[in-house]
């Protein structure tokens, strides 16, 4: 029936759901009976560690005066970070820090779904002394990118980088670069986008932006247009803050989702596609990315220890050039 069972240490309860509450959704029961967030409730739901009526429930289940609801918490299980030797690209490092370029599909750090293969995994594997630097599951890193987001990523090998390069991140001294494919032409050459962002209120996986009083967090991304290509613009996004999927929400608040983005939107189809030629080469190229075409492409510090300013570039991954090429050779089949 349920997964596990609960220690002596742990939450748990037996609860009826009393005539006030029904038609109130089970996550949201279950959340306040065991005192835990409404994310941690659903999480209990779908894996079976809370039942309605001795039977799994979706979260979404709008209880009834009566149903009997239990449930437990589980005790957290200590995580560990694992060495691997899995291949970094290192485009600088030094006794104080090191800079990656990371590619497509690698998780920063582990999370549930991800507890291995990850950046933090391979960064320990290829400098032990990173172990214990701004905590066991992400030994010194200062900043993160997405899963499917490729590009320049800082790590500290020390307490004293770690800490410098993070103030540097928010005061907005340290510059942060990425090159973006979006759908369509934007109606500015520069523009300055300032919406706040919080977690979608509508789906718990994403992020949008929140006018709501207190709901959302400030949230500035200055977009310049590098590039017309025919259905799509190639993009420079830098960021004044550091938000979860900022670029990407950004950029689908405004009507322009990244290309490739399964989350916002960005997901289209080539129109002529069908027809063959540069649209349907395109469109393979869009298909073959596998997830967002946004690129971490710069990224400038000033020293931990020296002071020295140092600045990196990125070249483009190879899936997303191909996919530029196409795009260039669309938008030149429709010029006259």
């Amino acid at each position: 029936m349920r997964q596990g069972a609960p220690d002596d240490n742990a939450k748990a309860g037996h609860w009826t759901v009393p005539p006030d509450s029904d038609q109130e959704r089970a996550d949201v029961f279950l959340a306040r009976a065991l005192g835990v967030s409404r994310a941690e409730a659903q999480r209990l739901l779908e894996s079976r560690a809370a039942m309605v009526n001795g039977a799994p429930s979706r979260p979404s289940r709008r209880l009834r005066a009566g149903d009997a609801v239990e449930g437990f918490v589980p005790e957290p299980v200590e995580a560990r970070l694992v060495p691997e030797a899995i291949a970094l690209q290192v485009v600088y490092e030094d006794a104080d820090l090191m800079v990656v370029d990371k590619p497509r599909g690698m998780v920063v750090h582990p999370a549930p779904g991800n507890p291995t293969g990850t950046l933090a995994n391979a960064a320990l594997a290829h400098a032990a002394d990173l172990a214990g630097i701004g905590g066991e599951l992400r030994p010194g890193i200062v900043h993160r990118l997405d899963k499917d987001t490729t590009g320049l990523l800082v790590i500290a090998k020390s307490d004293a980088a770690l800490a410098s390069l993070q103030r540097q991140i928010q005061e907005r001294t340290a510059r942060r670069v990425y090159w973006a494919l979006v759908w369509g032409q934007p109606r500015f050459e520069e523009a300055l986008v300032e919406a706040p962002i919080g977690r979608s209120p509508a789906d718990r996986k994403k992020m949008a932006v929140v006018t709501q009083a207190g709901r959302g967090r400030p949230a500035l991304t200055d977009l310049r247009v590098l590039e017309r290509l025919g259905p799509c613009a190639l993009l420079e996004a830098r960021l004044r803050t550091g938000r979860t999927h900022q670029i990407r929400v950004h950029c689908a608040h405004i009507g322009h989702p990244v290309v490739g983005d399964p989350l916002y939107g960005g997901q289209r189809r080539f129109p002529g596609a069908r027809r063959g030629g540069a649209a349907a080469r395109a469109a393979e190229a869009a298909e073959a990315l596998g997830g967002q075409a946004l690129h971490a492409r710069e990224l400038s510090f000033d020293h931990p220890r020296t002071g020295e300013r140092l600045r990196f570039e990125a070249p483009l991954p190879p899936d997303m050039t191909a996919l530029l090429d196409a795009l260039r050779a669309l938008a030149a089949e429709g010029e006259p």
